[in-house]
């Protein structure tokens, strides 16, 4: 018989976790990686694919597959937590993290500014609630990635041309959100790193007014040369902020981004991502590797299960 494996990574994207596969297997961990878009599951099962299991799923999965699984990982994550895994990232962060109008929600709850946001479910209301908002805006999908369903319009007139004709942004789970365009200071937008409910690392992406896709994994880099990365240290209060934000949300691990609104100075958090994927090329830009502090926190819970087994 086969041993359980101690850890299963539970994945979509072909190379984003290249970097995390080497470095559990430069520290000998016993680990499996299922692939998302080839699973099924039988709700009938009460196994489980190892005692810790670390959820991938990418919010960009939908771009990738026609048939994605976004709503099936969050079903699934929540079989094997039922059935005694110890899921990093678990279903109820997939549901925050499959939505932008409740990570808006979670951050406003904290006491953090965000633009001014409307939520619609019909394209008919885009143009009623937009009218009550200044321009320029944002009309963006409530479940992206790698800057889809993202687009800023100059007036009234034109969201409303774009709207009578279908061709506004429409996302898969039907929510949409009308939004104030905030114009970062110095096109510049910051990311911070959470590891177990503490601040790992934060970059600023500088550049971003000229494009809305600002993954910064290795493979996002590859056609945006206009953003440039470079590792950053946000003030006290930030990094307070997006601890809070995580452990708010339940999310192990994750990355938040804000931006400073170069019309009042005030930062406006605007995103919290599950996929934490980390910085192209690490050595260069932060002089250290993330993901062996990863690999730390999983042999941890490892650990943890094991003792309590």
């Amino acid at each position: 018989m086969i041993p359980q494996p101690d850890l299963a990574v539970f994945y979509e994207h072909p190379e984003w976790f290249k970097a995390t596969f080497a470095a559990l297997e430069r520290r000998g961990v016993a680990y499996t990686a299922l692939t998302i878009q080839d699973h099924t599951f039988d709700p009938a099962d009460p196994s489980v694919p190892a005692p810790v299991v670390f959820n991938r799923l990418a919010m960009s999965s939908f771009l990738r597959q026609a048939e994605h699984a976004t709503f099936y990982s969050q079903a699934v994550l929540e079989h094997w937590a039922r059935n005694g895994a110890r899921v990093i990232n678990d279903a109820g962060c997939s549901v925050i993290d499959a939505s932008k109008a409740r990570q808006l929600s979670l951050f406003r709850s904290l006491g953090l500014d965000i633009p001014a946001t409307r939520v619609v479910h019909r394209r008919e209301d885009l143009v009623t609630v937009a009218a009550q908002m200044a321009f320029p805006l944002m009309v963006k999908v409530n479940i992206g990635g790698s800057g889809t369903g993202m687009v800023r319009y100059e007036s009234l007139e034109e969201l409303k041309a774009y709207a009578d004709e279908g061709s506004t942004p429409a996302g898969i789970d039907g929510v949409t959100l009308v939004q104030d365009y905030v114009p970062a200071r110095g096109g510049r937008v910051i990311r911070c790193e959470v590891l177990d409910g503490k601040f790992l690392y934060a970059i600023a992406l500088d550049g971003a007014g000229s494009t809305f896709d600002l993954c910064p994994a290795d493979v996002c880099m590859v056609d945006k040369p206009a953003i440039e990365i470079s590792a950053h240290t946000p003030p006290p209060q930030m990094i307070a902020a997006v601890e809070k934000i995580a452990r708010a949300g339940g999310f192990d691990i994750c990355g938040v981004e804000y931006m400073i609104d170069d019309r009042d100075g005030k930062a406006r958090f605007y995103d919290v991502n599950g996929l934490s994927n980390f910085v192209a090329k690490p050595l260069e830009v932060l002089g250290w590797d993330p993901h062996e502090n990863l690999v730390d926190y999983l042999v941890g819970q490892i650990a943890t299960r094991k003792a309590a087994a």
